[in-house]
């Protein structure tokens, strides 16, 4: 290396770091593994219950007992070579069928509500962090209310409000994700406000930079890393939440399958058939520690001066 030469390290150098940290985590690995293959399942749901010979929306009568109420005949809530993982109760609809298409649902779901609370909140927090005293009071006070709103009651209110013709997992999307913007816009505003004040977002301000072209040139590149981390923790949440809407009859509607609402069905069947109910709460239970896992392990790996202050931390405490 010649005297005064600089060198430049490439983004791709950065992500490589970021990827050899996430390796060294087994728990993240397995984590991802199991989204991996969710996201599979979740793809291939016509090709698996093509191959099964089976669909989510038939019913088969002959395979329940009308006479105990509709309970699956047979072992294991009706387990059999055609139906892999038993039947529905009081329906005969396929289990592995449903189960498949709510992998879709749910995942749907979780990622594009997270998509529409990351995007309003980086505006929202950009804005507040970036504009005059009024509008950051402005801002502040609204992101406040949105915290401050019981989520649920809202969410209930708005999907009994709109027609039923509007597809639910649209639906779900929005209203989960245009009711849980704030704790994003909240995180990108603090980093906004302690980056405008470094040197070099001054130095863009006083070369007339305008504010859109700061904050998309010299502020997004730098809160990119805590707002994916914070991304990565709202997908088990609103996997949660999907469940929950649809296990209280509001959410994604029949014939549709979803998980919560399998559960839902389950609430009158857990004595006779506890097989389904173990399956649906299962599959939410791996899904939603899935992402956790992951979410943290982003988290640790985009910055790794947290788990050396957890480490120190604990040391000192012994």
């Amino acid at each position: 290396m010649l005297a005064g030469e600089t060198v430049q390290v490439s983004p791709a150098a950065g992500v490589a770091q970021v990827w050899r940290r996430l390796r060294s985590q087994r728990a993240a690995l397995t984590a991802a593994i199991v989204l991996a293959a969710l996201v599979v399942i979740a793809l291939a749901a016509p090709l698996l219950t093509a191959i099964e010979g089976q669909d989510p929306t038939t019913y088969h009568d002959t395979l329940v007992n009308s006479a105990s109420g509709g309970v699956p005949i047979g072992s294991f809530g009706g387990v059999s070579a055609d139906h892999w993982l038993g039947v529905e109760p009081g329906t005969g609809r396929d289990v592995f069928a449903r189960l498949v298409y709510g992998a879709q649902i749910s995942l749907l779901v979780a990622v594009g509500s997270t998509v529409v609370q990351v995007l309003i909140g980086v505006a929202v927090g950009l804005a507040a962090g970036l504009g005059n005293r009024f509008l950051d009071h402005l801002l502040s006070s609204t992101t406040d209310v949105m915290l401050a709103l019981p989520t649920l009651v809202f969410s209930i209110a708005l999907m009994a409000v709109v027609p039923s013709g509007f597809p639910r997992p649209v639906l779900l999307m929005l209203v989960i994700g245009l009711l849980g913007w704030g704790g994003t816009a909240r995180v990108v505003r603090a980093q906004t406000l302690t980056l405008r004040e470094l040197d070099y977002v001054a130095a863009a301000r006083l070369g007339g930079s305008s504010r859109w072209r700061i904050a998309r040139r010299e502020l997004l590149p730098s809160i990119a890393a805590p707002v994916i981390t914070y991304a990565a923790l709202l997908l088990p949440s609103n996997v949660v939440s999907e469940a929950g809407l649809s296990f209280l009859g509001v959410g994604v509607k029949p014939p549709t399958s979803s998980w919560g609402q399998m559960l839902s069905t389950a609430t009158t069947w857990f004595r006779a058939d506890p097989t389904y109910v173990l399956l649906p709460a299962l599959m939410l239970f791996a899904t939603t520690l899935a992402f956790t896992v992951v979410g943290d392990a982003v988290r640790t790996a985009l910055d790794p001066r947290a788990a050396s202050r957890v480490r120190v931390g604990t040391k000192g405490a012994a």
